[in-house]
C-alpha cells in the first residue's frame, strides 16, 4: 500500500505550519521550503482550507496559518480527508472483477480489517506527536 502524493505533501504542509505557527505562510513559501511544485500544492491548500485545519486569509497581507493546534489534528481524521482510494485491490471497487468475490469472500474480509487497523493506528496520534 503507498499512501498518495497529495496525502504526503497535506502531512508536510501541516507539519511545516506547526512549527511556523507564529507567521502566516505563503503557497509561494511553502512549495520553495517542502521542495514541491505550487500547482500541487494549491491543490493540497484547497482542500485543507475546506477543514479546519488551516485558514486561508485573503488580501494583500493575507496567508495561511493553522487553524487549530497540533494537538488537536488527528492524523487519522487527515488521511480519511485526504485519500480518496485506500481501494488496495480492484474487487473491493468492482465487485465484477473476480467471480470469487462475492458475498462472504475472506479475503475482502481481512483486507476491509487491514485497512480499518491502519487508519486506527494513524488515529492514535496528533500532528503535535510528530513535532
Amino acid at each position: 500500500m503507498q499512501l498518495s502524493k497529495f496525502t504526503d505533501y497535506t502531512f508536510r504542509v501541516l507539519i511545516y505550519m506547526a512549527a511556523h505557527q507564529e507567521e502566516l505562510c505563503t503557497v509561494e513559501q511553502l512549495a520553495t521550503k517542502l521542495e514541491v511544485s505550487e500547482h500541487h500544492l494549491k491543490k493540497v491548500i484547497h482542500k485543507l482550507a475546506k477543514t479546519d485545519y488551516l485558514i486561508s486569509i485573503k488580501g494583500r497581507s493575507g496567508g495561511l496559518k493553522l487553524g487549530l493546534p497540533p494537538e488537536e489534528i488527528n492524523l487519522g481524521e487527515v488521511l480519511k480527508i485526504t485519500e480518496d482510494n485506500l481501494t488496495i485491490i480492484e474487487c473491493i471497487k468492482h465487485e465484477t472483477t473476480c467471480s470469487f468475490m462475492t458475498g462472504e469472500c475472506k479475503l475482502k474480509g481481512i483486507i476491509h480489517q487491514s485497512l480499518d487497523k491502519f487508519i486506527e493506528e494513524f488515529s492514535k496520534y496528533t500532528l503535535q506527536d510528530i513535532m
